[in-house]
């Protein structure tokens, strides 16, 4: 198979969908590799290490798709990429299609067939999706009690604490990867932590892995209760392929602190809160009822190096199996890959995607199978 490894050019975005090991794996097997010139510079892969592993440098996004059928990406195709995409690609990456409509039916329109990373879903988990989890979860909390500080208009609260001066008290909704990272380095920073979290095994299991946080249902009452108190709340809801839902509203930050922060890790599903709007890195914040926001739509992208080494080791196995057996060959052989499947020949195959935008639905083992038929 032909493979394109383009640049990813969403804002700030600095990490590479396949690093040279992988790219050395994939030429050993048979299949032709081509990178867009400087596609891994910024996490530290330059295009001699991409040449001596096999690859072949373009120096165009324009050549890789015209080059390429598998195209392995990080982020969402920007409206420049799904331009390039034809109904022969297979385009393998973040998608997370519930929160952009217009991405949604844009991508549907050009026939590719697009694999989202974050809907692989294996024994109930989210094993290409968790990576990315564990290193936003975690930034988290650094990046909200950087924005603590009084100089980025925070309420001046450090989040540890000192001898005789309590500590923040962290508010973490949601108690799955990401925010159980979230909580473990809040605790680690001596903050008080509380997760609101729906499974009781979950509770259970967050009470005995991280001592010293508590742990309540989450629920309009409990959440109600704890925001007026907190100086750092994090957004960490997840429904596999779905919106997020908006559980904190614009009446809940009117209870807040002034100069408080909420990070909404949820913002590339749309957010858990009422007022978040996705940002950027170079412009990551906003205030919304004297409440600090920071929604950046990419946060691992900060992390380019560590993001990039997490993703690829959780993709590798499934670029190499997509490449050897091609999309319906590789969901037959590991019939999880189906879950990935959002889009093929004009159909919309992911259903959380399709009740978010009220479109039709096609199962994605009849639109497939309907390519191989043709």
């Amino acid at each position: 198979m032909k493979i394109g490894i383009p640049k990813e050019i969403k804002n700030q975005e600095h990490r590479v969908s396949t690093v040279p090991g992988t790219v050395r794996e994939l030429v050993s097997r048979g299949h032709e590799v081509f990178v867009e010139n400087n596609a891994g510079i910024g996490c530290g892969f330059d295009d001699l290490a991409f040449i001596e592993a096999g690859a072949t440098i373009l120096d165009t996004p324009k050549a890789i798709f015209e080059a390429a059928q598998l195209i392995i990406k990080v982020k969402e195709p920007q409206p420049s990429e799904v331009a390039l995409l034809k109904p022969h690609h297979i385009l393998f990456t973040y998608l997370h299609l519930a929160a952009e409509e217009s991405l949604a039916k844009s991508l549907t329109a050009t026939d590719c067939t697009a694999i989202a990373y974050e809907t692989v879903i294996i024994d109930g988990k989210l094993p290409l999706l968790e990576p990315m989890s564990e290193v936003a979860g975690r930034m988290s909390t650094i990046f909200g009690a950087t924005h603590l500080a009084k100089h980025f208009g925070g309420n001046g609260n450090m989040l540890s604490g000192v001898p005789g001066v309590s500590p923040s008290e962290v508010v973490v909704i949601g108690g799955g990867t990401a925010g159980t990272n979230a909580a473990k380095m809040a605790l680690g920073l001596g903050a008080k932590v509380t997760i609101l979290e729906i499974s009781a095994d979950r509770m259970r299991y967050l009470d005995l892995a991280l001592p010293g946080v508590t742990t309540l249902h989450s629920n309009p009452a409990n959440l109600a209760e704890v925001l007026p108190n907190a100086d750092l709340v994090i957004g960490a809801v997840l429904v596999p392929g779905a919106a997020a839902p908006k559980l904190v509203n614009r009446e809940h930050l009117k209870s807040m602190k002034n100069g408080s922060v909420i990070v909404d890790i949820a913002v590339d599903q749309g957010g858990c809160v009422e007022t978040t709007h996705a940002t950027t890195h170079e412009n990551p914040t906003y205030i919304e009822e004297g409440v600090i926001h920071y929604c950046v739509a990419n946060m691992p992208a900060a992390f380019a190096r560590t993001s990039t080494l997490a993703l690829t080791g959780a993709t590798r196995p499934w670029t190499l199996l997509i490449a050897d057996l091609g999309a319906l060959g590789a969901c037959e052989k590991r019939p999880e890959l189906w879950g990935g499947v959002n889009c093929i020949n004009g159909k919309l195959t992911c259903k959380p995607v399709a009740n978010a935008h009220n479109m039709t639905y096609t199962c994605p083992q009849e639109a497939l199978k309907s390519i191989a038929n043709t």
